[in-house]
Order: structure tokens, then sequence, then C-alpha cells
């Protein structure tokens, strides 16, 4: 394989990235407009991404592996060292691909640590809100606790309604 179809291979991985970028953007959208009806939709299509990625990845690692062994290269070489072993016009192109890398690498792990962070804060919202039904009169008891306001004049929610 040649510098030309391992830079093919590297647009495709560019464009798979730039994907994962939108399917999070628009889970974190979802989360914090609080619509939750969507964001099990919205995890499949992140994990779809990654899915597609891992693959192409797997194919980038031994078409780079062949590419090395034509520049001269051991094995396992990095991007970086591609792009000192590429000839000219190959070294740019490279180095563009590994800017882009970068920067996507760096937005994705922003969003994601961002996503992590309004499902967290999602989740203690709803156990505090649990904890709070659970203390008021009326309200269902914990599991196999006995019912409150049983003989004080309360009624559990399910009879009052």
């Amino acid at each position: 394989m040649g510098l030309q179809e391992v830079s093919t291979i590297f647009w495709r991985e560019r464009e798979l990235l730039e994907l994962l970028l939108f399917r999070l953007e628009s889970e974190q959208l979802l989360l914090a407009a609080g619509r939750t009806r969507w964001l099990a939709l919205a995890t499949q299509e992140v994990d779809r991404a990654l899915q597609a990625i891992r693959q192409t990845e797997l194919i980038r690692a031994a078409e780079v592996e062949a590419l090395a062994a034509e520049l001269g290269l051991g094995p396992g070489p990095s991007l970086a060292g591609l792009v000192r072993a590429a000839p000219k016009p190959w070294d740019g192109v490279f180095d563009d691909h590994r800017r882009a890398f970068i920067e996507l690498t760096n937005e994705i792990t922003g969003l994601a640590e961002a996503n992590r962070d309004l499902l967290h804060r999602g989740y203690v919202a709803v156990r505090e809100l649990l904890a709070r039904l659970a203390d008021e009169p009326g309200s269902y008891p914990p599991p196999g606790a006995p019912a409150r306001g049983a003989g004080s004049g309360t009624r559990p929610l399910d009879e009052a309604m």
C-alpha cells in the first residue's frame, strides 16, 4: 500500500471522528434540554460511530505497517514518524492529518467529559428527587418497609388516586 492509500484511510478516519463529534454534540443537546426520550438512540449512534472508528483503525494499522516497511521504518510508527519519513509533499499531507487528529481528539474528549458530567448531574437530581418523595407523607415507602401513615389518617399515594 502506498502513500495515497494510507492518506485515504486517514481521511476516512477523520470523517468518522467528525461523525462521532456530531453525535456527541447531538447527545449533549438532548441531555442539556432534558430530552431523555431520545437519549438511548443518541447513545446507540455514538456506539455505532465508535465501532466504525475501531474497524477503520484496524485497517489503518495494517496499512501503516506496510507503508512503514516501504519507508524503512520499524514496526508501529507514529504519525509523527511517518511525517518525518515521508517524501514531499506527503510529509505535509500526513502532518495535516496529524494536526487534525489532535484537534478532533481534544474536541471529542471535551464533549465526552461534558456529557458524562451532564449525565451524572441528572442522575444526582433524580436521586435527590426520589429521596424527597420518599420522605413526603402519602408517598411510597422503600421496598420492604411498612406503609407510612398506617393508622395516622394519611393515605398512601396509590390509595389517594
